[in-house]
């Protein structure tokens, strides 16, 4: 609990904790789809808005003939340089709400807070997964497809050319538990696809879609239906529907590299009435940092609506 708040004889003192952005933050960590897909590591390195992380990256090694020549064998020596790329958190938004010393008498502290939080959560979810799921616009042109008509007799041929893209890429999904279900049996990771309902109605109807439960020990992300072309598919009401299509985004969780941070939660006693205000800033930002290790296809899915 605040002790200050208890101090001062504020509203329900004890019900509001000290480390409400922390405990907002652990919420936030894994909702949303958007966060099973990104890059996480970076966190720790940044808090307020305006920070900025430089993410170094080493150039390729050159891999050359060997012999014990005397003349020209021996080894090659390279200079192997480091490229750098910023993420910065560019991105703010804010919250606010009044809660009544009403509200205060008719319910506990703690679930007068869990109820805040959540909702808050829930607004943050729409605005981090609108944000990710942006990254469609990074995707080189060569990893895209637009303009497909989705059925049910083609949709396994999308998600083929989705994987087989990245794997031309080299994009390959590695095991990490802040991803994956640590309490699953061992199997091969993943890379993701993201789609919408609309794809997911026609997809459903694919005699080759495997759903999670039906796919026995493989490790999936949590929030994965299933699997279908060696893809976790992950549903996101966040992909709209504009004109009949929508963007649909597959590739691996290195590709994105993010960071989100609910950076300040304080709580004021309101001058007009008897209550207090509750306010938070979120801030985030993020970095496409592999291009080549997404790829895309924009569809019609008007089939989606066929009985």
């Amino acid at each position: 609990m605040s002790t200050n708040a208890v101090n001062l004889g504020r509203q329900f003192g004890e019900g509001i904790p000290e480390t409400w952005s922390l405990s907002l933050n652990k919420k936030l960590d894994k909702s949303g789809v958007a966060m099973k897909i990104v890059n996480k590591v970076y966190e720790n390195d940044t808090k307020d808005y305006g920070d900025t992380v430089n993410i170094g990256e080493i150039g390729d090694v050159t891999i050359s003939d060997y012999s014990e020549d005397l003349e020209n064998g021996g080894i090659t020596y390279q200079r192997v340089d480091a490229t750098n790329q910023q993420l910065k958190l560019d991105q703010s938004k804010s919250f606010g709400v009044f809660l009544s010393d009403i509200s205060k008498q008719q319910c506990n502290g703690k679930d007068l807070r869990d109820k805040f939080e959540e909702r808050a959560r829930t607004a943050i979810d729409l605005v981090k997964d609108t944000f990710i799921l942006s990254s469609f616009a990074d995707i080189p042109a060569a990893n895209k497809k637009t303009d497909v008509v989705l059925t049910k007799n083609n949709a396994y041929a999308v998600l083929v050319w989705l994987a087989k893209t990245l794997k031309n890429n080299n994009a390959i999904q590695t095991a990490d538990n802040r991803v994956f279900k640590s309490d699953q049996a061992g199997g091969e990771a993943m890379p993701y696809v993201v789609i919408n309902p609309d794809v997911e109605a026609i997809l459903m109807q694919s005699p080759d879609f495997i759903h999670a439960t039906q796919a026995g020990d493989r490790v999936l992300r949590e929030g994965s239906i299933g699997t279908i072309a060696g893809l976790d598919v992950l549903v996101s009401t966040n992909l709209p529907t504009v004109d009949g299509k929508v963007n649909i985004m597959a590739g691996i969780n290195d590709a994105i590299a993010y960071v989100g941070n609910i950076s300040k939660v304080e709580v004021l006693r309101d001058d007009k009435y008897f209550g207090d205000n509750i306010r938070g800033l979120y801030v985030y930002g993020k970095k496409v940092v592999l291009p080549n290790a997404l790829a895309g296809m924009t569809v019609d899915v008007s089939a989606a609506d066929t009985l």
